[in-house]
């Protein structure tokens, strides 16, 4: 279907007024503008890839191999796990989380080297 610009705007209101206010509420919180009700859905493989091209399987399995989980439970594992989901679907709560623990780190190391939470050097 090859519509004009014009004809795209007009169908593009008429989908979003024809939505519930919850819906529209999602769509105003991200953006109208940004908003493309004629884009083609994304391969669901792809929904799950971060830009290292790495699947949220792998990051976790790289993570888990990459630390000592010595002292960590299954809520550690599930911490990674959920942030991990967060970030690859750029989720704005678990970005700030993010940026906040990178600000956090670089903090400490400023302030004490080689201290961070949860290890015997920082306490």
């Amino acid at each position: 279907m090859n519509l004009t610009e014009k004809q795209k705007d007009r169908l593009k209101e008429a989908i979003f007024d024809s939505m519930s206010p919850r819906r529209q509420k999602h769509i105003l919180k991200k953006g109208y503008d940004k908003w493309n009700p004629f884009e083609e859905p994304k391969d669901p493989i792809d929904m799950r890839m971060d830009r290292s091209k790495r699947t949220m399987n792998d990051l976790i399995r790289e993570f888990m191999q990459a630390i000592d989980m010595t002292g960590h439970g299954e809520d550690y594992r599930k911490g990674a796990l959920e942030i991990c989901l967060g970030i690859i679907n750029e989720d704005e709560r678990y970005l700030g989380m993010l940026d906040f623990a990178c600000w956090y780190r670089t903090l400490l190391d400023r302030e004490e080297p080689g201290g961070r939470p949860g290890s015997d050097s920082g306490a």
